[in-house]
């Protein structure tokens, strides 16, 4: 009897150690459910921002843009890396317009960033930081905005969140996409799809749960895209 305790301190440890080396979170881009990944807190960016500029009177679907999506991805890597940067302009002094360039999108940028100082970030804290700023909501309810790309980051301390919109130049080709530069992904269909995705599992569900459990206890399902003020 005296061993026990032991015993069950080393299973303690045993359980502790592998839960401290789990890798932190990514975007999406891949199909490993054992890697935790932001897919459903992206998608659920360009579903609010579809929301939003519908409530603002727009008639057009916002699309999700491969060429803005990586451009969004190169500045939340860079907050995640360097803890000076809270803004748009990278650590290398470029804007979201050069990295919107950069990336091959060939017309008018705008960026909104999101900054949580903990491992993660839920939809309505990322939600109500753009809301309170006049700024970002100008940039999220602007019809011109039809073209958008989200990626975020997690380390331990600090969650990054980056959605960069775009303004197709007028005579553009629907994909929004003319150019595809060297090291950039292959050009992909406008309106990527959002949930259910390969790597959808019963955490999502969780996550989900966690982040809408108020309206869910009121018996409203699926919860408001965009909580009343």
């Amino acid at each position: 009897m005296q061993y026990r305790p032991l015993a069950l301190a080393g299973l303690v440890v045993m359980a502790v150690v592998p839960a401290l080396g789990m890798p932190a979170a990514h975007a999406d881009g891949d199909n490993n459910t054992l890697i935790p990944n932001n897919k459903r807190l992206n998608d659920g960016v360009v579903a609010n921002v579809f929301t939003v500029q519908h409530q603002a009177g727009c008639t057009n679907d916002v699309k999700i843009n491969p060429q803005l999506r990586l451009a969004a991805e190169w500045h939340a890597r860079d907050m995640v890396s360097n803890r000076n940067l809270d803004g748009d302009i990278g650590s290398d002094g470029s804007s979201p317009q050069d990295r919107g360039n950069a990336a091959g999108f060939h017309g008018q940028v705008a960026e909104t960033v999101a900054i949580n100082p903990a491992l993660a970030i839920s939809g309505v804290e990322l939600l109500n930081q753009w809301y309170d700023n006049p700024a970002y909501m100008a940039i999220m309810s602007n019809c011109a905005n039809s073209q958008i790309g989200v990626w975020s980051e997690n380390s331990p301390d600090r969650t990054v969140v980056v959605a960069v919109y775009g303004q197709p130049p007028a005579g553009a080709p629907r994909r929004g996409v003319d150019a595809t530069p060297v090291g950039s992904p292959p050009p992909q269909q406008e309106n990527l799809p959002i949930d259910p995705s390969p790597d959808y599992d019963a955490s999502d569900e969780i996550e989900y749960g966690v982040n809408w459990w108020g309206w869910i206890l009121r018996g409203v399902y699926p919860p408001p895209g965009i909580p009343p003020q």
